[in-house]
């Protein structure tokens, strides 16, 4: 393989590869594009043990323009990223967030609704009433109402998704490797090159920053902090005698979520900020799941008491502690590393507009489908954070 290539990018799971996608396809793109990734397994990527969901209720106007651009990709991602006539399937179960609020966020709620609705997305307030009349199964008497996706929203195979984009970016001549960069190499207000675990220098045009929880370390190479910290994120799935009928997913006021998987369901939530600290490891943490999470499922829907765990595992979020929303783009101070960091638990759903958004930029120099500046090194640099009104 040769040692030059006009976009290296770092990283090879959903981020990476929608990039290398996107860019790859462009007529007027005519780079070379390699993609390093340490584990071509995905075994231990975020992508591969997230809970897979996606939704278009956010409080933000990137982040909900950026899921409803990852919707409609996915309506039609079997026959965008076709490749011999085999057609993806990634199994999107479109079944809606149904997002639950005690009186005390119901107003937080309602505002949220407002910029949702006035961006196009299908989202429904109902009273507990109207939660009650249509899931009998759900405990109401602590809540003020909810918000329902009515389209655009739900659950999906990730792995698949990113298998995907991987299998139709090496089919438009991208190139990929199973290395890992170990020192990132910067003269001035560039970025010259890499080098890999095995030795080998590959020089680049454009440097990408896609490594998730890897990417504090490249980023600190180059000369840049990061305000990024690995979070580990537990996942159980559970099954129930009884049967909970058009479960959508659902978001209690606590933070834990459930939706149904197969004959069971999945479920978890975010360890208290004590219990939170940045984290390397895959050990699931269980005493979250007996003392905390089942606890609050059982209160919400009773016939959850009767809960049975079947199996679990634990992954990781690129957590960004300055704001939980993703840094975008070009650094001030290094004119050809791009970095897409600090999804903080919605890259998979993200992944398709920054895989196309960041495609622009390094080609056009500027985004044109979806403005996301924003969401850049700005707002860090500036101590601007971009704040998500959550309902809890």
């Amino acid at each position: 393989m040769k040692n030059c290539f006009d976009v290296v990018i770092a990283g090879g799971a959903a981020t990476g590869s929608a990039l290398a996608y996107f860019l790859s396809a462009s007529p007027s793109f005519k780079g070379a594009i390699l993609v390093i990734e340490k584990d071509a397994s995905y075994q231990k990527c975020a992508t591969a043990l997230s809970a897979a969901s996606i939704r278009h209720q956010f409080s933000t106007i990137e982040n909900i323009q950026m899921s409803q651009f990852g919707s409609e990709f996915l309506y039609g991602i079997g026959e965008a990223l076709e490749v011999d006539s085999d057609r993806p399937d990634v199994n999107f179960h479109e079944a809606g967030y149904l997002f639950l609020s005690t009186p005390e966020g119901y107003e937080t709620l309602k505002e949220n609704n407002v910029l949702q609705r006035s961006l196009g997305a299908q989202i429904v307030l109902l009273s507990n009433q109207a939660l009650q009349d249509k899931y009998s199964w759900l405990n109401v008497s602590d809540l003020a109402g909810g918000s329902l996706g009515l389209k655009g929203e739900g659950w999906l195979d990730a792995y698949g998704m990113m298998r995907a984009f991987r299998r139709k970016a090496i089919s438009q001549g991208v190139s990929y490797m199973e290395n890992e960069v170990v020192q990132v190499h910067r003269e001035g207000v560039r970025v010259t090159g890499v080098t890999l675990n095995n030795g080998e220098t590959v020089s680049c045009g454009v440097f990408v920053n896609a490594a998730g929880t890897g990417a504090m370390k490249l980023a600190r190479q180059a000369g840049i902090e990061l305000p990024i910290e690995s979070r580990k994120r537990s996942v159980f799935y559970v099954t129930c005698p009884e049967t909970i009928k058009h479960c959508p997913m659902l978001i209690d006021p606590s933070g834990a979520y459930v939706h149904p998987e197969g004959n069971g369901f999945i479920c978890g939530i975010q360890p208290p900020a004590d219990q939170d600290p940045e984290c390397f490891d895959f050990d699931v943490q269980y005493p979250l799941f007996d003392e905390l999470l089942w606890p609050i499922l059982a209160h919400r829907v009773p016939a959850f008491e009767a809960l049975r765990c079947e199996h679990s595992w634990a992954g990781h979020y690129d957590y960004c502690t300055f704001d939980q929303n993703v840094i975008l783009g070009y650094h001030p101070d290094i004119n050809n590393m791009v970095f897409a960091n600090g999804f903080s638990g919605h890259g998979m759903q993200q992944s398709p507009a920054v895989g196309r958004g960041l495609a622009e930029l390094i080609e056009f120099g500027e985004y044109k489908s979806l403005n996301l500046k924003r969401l850049g090194w700005e707002r860090v640099l500036n101590s601007q954070p971009i704040i998500e009104k959550n309902v809890w």
